[in-house]
């Protein structure tokens, strides 16, 4: 029971069967307190006034008075002690009756089987239908004392009210539970929307609309929601247009910088001159390909809607970019195995194209002399796996979490032993969601990393 909608709905349920349950006791110990002592007070006064309307009226017969008010709606024992017993009306579940009770009645003495009655929990003494949950007054017709046990006969009065107040309480209890489900959905709606949007604000789409139009907490919620989106997107953009110009900005010295560079090196300069110019083009290399990447960052995030998708050979790409790295590979020592098929996706080529070089140019950098690469393509019914495995420095558990952070790098000590802008990874991801695919690395300090690309080859 994760979700909201099934929790409200539930516990309401719960809070309705609970209420009429508890409603249903209190209605039994209100009539156990109160309501039986009134009506064994009334059918008290009925039993006396039959008993009374014989006694004064001798010539009529008795059992035909007897069976005409049996009925009209009441259960009648009549004995008088000797043998004599007749019941009138309807049938009772219970005959038990004590002797005491008889002789007690015959002497003259009431008897208030109503309000003595054993208290029960769940069936009030108003619906048992039992001889001993009666009244009885002693009755003299013709001359000799009977004993009058009368109580009403509930399923001949109440039988069709019966009838009605339960299909009233079953009506009620499953329309209040149609209800209850139709209206949670209507109150949860709003919070399932709000949740969605809160997914796609953290997935960068600051376009979500929200239709909700309620007046009140969750409206007011709904409003202040859409004004923070409004600003977090205005602020979004002004941060990319912010990298944008300051790396179109940088990058036009630079460029005049390192010209320069070139020009001095083709002076006969001291070795000790010559060595400064070595580092200060270094640097500006650095400079140089962190505004690009800046750039290209930018790039993505403002154009992911026009992505230029085509369907093209992968494998064909990825040996492309082998191959333009070949001479970095061979620079460190670094044997290349590959198992690249023919295999062809949608997507835009001059992106993924940027995938590939960053995960290579990777594992080249954090390998070591004389390591291994291996790139295989993995093909299987709707998606294709790539994987980048290479026996480098790897890269802890702590570390794993930030791979992905913009200029997060894992030498955080920033030495120049392995050169780098901490944006490659960046790129790769945003590249990867633009074309709905997914991400996986595995890697451990000291025994290399494995970058897996999951690519949809339909369209995307």
């Amino acid at each position: 029971m994760r979700s909201l909608y099934s929790k409200f709905a539930v516990t309401t349920i719960l809070i309705m069967f609970f209420s009429g349950l508890l409603s249903f006791l209190l209605t039994n110990i209100y009539y156990q307190y109160k309501l039986k002592e009134q009506n064994d007070s009334k059918m008290t006064n009925i039993a006396a006034e039959i008993s009374g309307f014989l006694h004064a009226h001798d010539g009529i017969d008795m059992n035909e008075y007897l069976n005409h008010l049996g009925s009209i709606g009441y259960q009648i024992y009549i004995t008088d002690g000797d043998g004599m017993n007749e019941f009138f009306g309807a049938q009772f579940r219970d005959r038990d009756l004590a002797k005491e009770a008889v002789k007690s009645v015959l002497s003259g003495k009431v008897y208030h089987g109503i309000v003595h009655f054993p208290h029960k929990t769940f069936v009030t003494g108003f619906f048992a239908n039992e001889l001993k949950n009666t009244v009885g007054v002693a009755l003299e017709y013709e001359n000799k004392t009977y004993a009058l046990f009368l109580r009403s006969d509930i399923k001949l009065l109440f039988s069709e009210m019966h009838i009605m107040f339960g299909w009233i309480v079953v009506g009620t209890i499953l329309f209040s539970m149609i209800f209850v489900l139709i209206s949670t959905k209507f109150l949860v709606n709003p919070i399932s929307k709000l949740n969605n949007a809160t997914r796609l604000i953290a997935e960068g789409d600051f376009g979500i609309k929200l239709n909700i139009h309620q007046r009140d907490e969750i409206g007011a919620l709904a409003l202040s929601f859409k004004k923070m989106a409004n600003k977090l997107e205005s602020v979004n953009d002004m941060r990319k247009e912010f990298i944008s110009n300051i790396s179109h900005d940088i990058q036009s010295p630079l460029s005049n910088i390192k010209g320069y560079m070139e020009l001095l090196k083709t002076r006969n300069l001291a070795e000790e001159e010559a060595q400064y110019i070595e580092v200060a083009d270094s640097e500006v290399n650095r400079l140089s390909n962190l505004t690009k990447q800046l750039l290209q960052l930018s790039s993505i995030d403002s154009k992911k809607d026009l992505m230029d998708v085509k369907r093209f050979d992968v494998s064909e790409q990825i040996k492309a970019v082998v191959r333009q790295y070949q001479w970095n590979l061979s620079e460190k020592g670094i044997m290349m195995s590959y198992s690249l098929p023919e295999t062809y996706i949608e997507g835009d080529p001059s992106l993924l194209y940027s995938v590939w070089e960053n995960l290579l140019t990777n594992a080249i950098k954090y390998n070591v002399e004389n390591g291994e690469i291996e790139i295989k393509i993995k093909e299987e019914a709707s998606t294709i796996a790539i994987s980048f495995k290479d026996t480098g420095i790897g890269v802890g558990k702590e570390e794993l979490i930030r791979l992905y952070d913009r200029f997060y790098r894992v030498d955080s000590s920033r030495t120049r032993s392995v050169e780098g802008t901490g944006l490659g990874l960046s790129i790769v991801q945003s590249i990867v969601e633009m074309h709905k695919g997914e991400i996986n690395v595995e890697s451990q300090k000291g025994a290399g990393t494995i970058f897996t690309i999951f690519l949809q080859k339909g369209k995307i």
